[in-house]
């Protein structure tokens, strides 16, 4: 059998495939025939001018992806992988058309055991239980006994509390890595305390509840057990929804929790995209809620911009591609100022300190991935 033969049967060449450390995608040189191991996170099958099939993958590890294309024998591998499973890629790395791109000549799905884990899943360079314990360090700042009751309550929950320190903030747009959510709460954390006081008629606990709770429906909106996607939950109901309906369950608990309170912090859970046709049933109402909607939506923009302009994959020129969350290309200001070289290969992330750890599954892959990541 050769290496396109069918995932359940297929058998690798030893003499071609060598079990090898995989190179990071940041590390990759052009014009190298590379063989690595790599995540599949999109497969599509198209056809040349000819009527034969090709195959359009985009590979991943946790440096960034990669567009690949497997342009001979592609019919001889349809059935040989699928989304979301690891593979073994032998293929040209080329630059073309200005950007990076792999010539696949061999591909071959990988059993879980031939990989690290921890080497396909981006990750908060922050100690998700350091940031734990600043979240709680906040909380513990609340002057006002029932918000501050709630929220001790929400996160002593053993699975709230460990699904809000290994989320990601979102499927791609910004903070989407393990521990992205809580990464990007605490930066709000930072800005609302700023801007409260500078704003004197701010009531900072009911803007810090809201900036804590804003988003804890991503918990349970996407998934990231192997790859970031959403949840059936997540495409039914979104975030906004799930985040007060978990709120709400939790102030079943709270009989004396004022019903005003109440309205007001389900209101800036609910009003927090800032407009109707960005997601949010209502649109801030009040000067916490439009000041939550702004730092929201600060944050996300600087890590949006941060993000495009360092993992961007034109290799020569002063721009980026174009970005469809901040509709426009960024200039690349360092190397505009000549402080970086335009064919400099950016160096791969160092290894995480955190210890992220998915939510409790009964899957074979989610407990591989919480023992490789140090949880078991």
């Amino acid at each position: 059998m050769g290496y396109s033969d069918s995932r359940h049967h297929h058998q690798v060449d030893r003499d071609v495939f060598v079990k090898v450390k995989s190179p990071y995608i940041r590390e990759l040189e052009p014009n190298q025939v590379i063989t690595g191991l790599f995540l599949v996170q999109h497969k599509d099958v198209r056809q040349k001018k000819s009527g034969e099939p090709y195959l359009s993958l985009t590979l991943a590890d946790r440096t960034g992806d990669l567009d690949a294309k497997m342009w001979d024998n592609a019919a001889e591998a349809l059935d040989a992988f699928e989304r979301d499973d690891f593979v073994r890629v032998k293929g040209l790395f080329q630059i073309f058309q200005n950007r990076p791109q792999l010539t696949v000549h061999k591909i071959a799905a990988v059993a879980d055991g031939e990989v690290d884990y921890a080497d396909y899943f981006p990750a908060s360079v922050r100690d998700r239980d350091e940031m734990f314990a600043e979240l709680q360090t906040w909380i513990a700042s609340i002057a006002n006994p029932h918000l501050r009751g709630l929220l001790d309550a929400i996160f002593a929950d053993p699975e709230v509390a460990l699904a809000y320190r290994t989320a990601p903030a979102a499927k791609s747009v910004h903070h989407a890595w393990l521990g992205g959510l809580i990464e990007h709460v605490l930066s709000l954390c930072h800005l609302a305390k700023f801007t409260a006081a500078h704003y004197t008629d701010i009531d900072f606990d009911l803007l810090l509840s809201g900036v804590i709770l804003h988003d804890i429906g991503k918990t349970r909106e996407l998934s990231y057990a192997r790859g970031f996607q959403y949840t059936t939950e997540g495409q039914l109901l979104g975030h906004i929804v799930i985040g007060t309906q978990m709120v709400q369950e939790k102030l079943r608990q709270f009989p004396e929790f004022p019903p005003t309170l109440r309205d007001l912090l389900f209101h800036l859970i609910l009003s927090h995209h800032g407009e109707l046709e960005f997601g949010s049933p209502k649109v801030p109402m009040f000067a916490e809620a439009l000041l939550l909607h702004h730092l929201d939506n600060l944050d996300s923009k600087m890590e949006c911009a941060r993000g495009l302009v360092e993992r961007d994959r034109l290799v020569e020129g002063h721009w980026t591609g174009y970005s469809s969350a901040l509709d426009r290309a960024l200039l690349k200001k360092r190397r505009f100022l000549g402080a970086e070289p335009p064919s400099k290969t950016p160096e791969p992330p160092k290894p995480v300190a955190t210890k992220p750890a998915p939510p409790a599954s009964s899957s074979p892959f989610a407990s591989k991935l919480q023992e490789a990541l140090g949880q078991k």
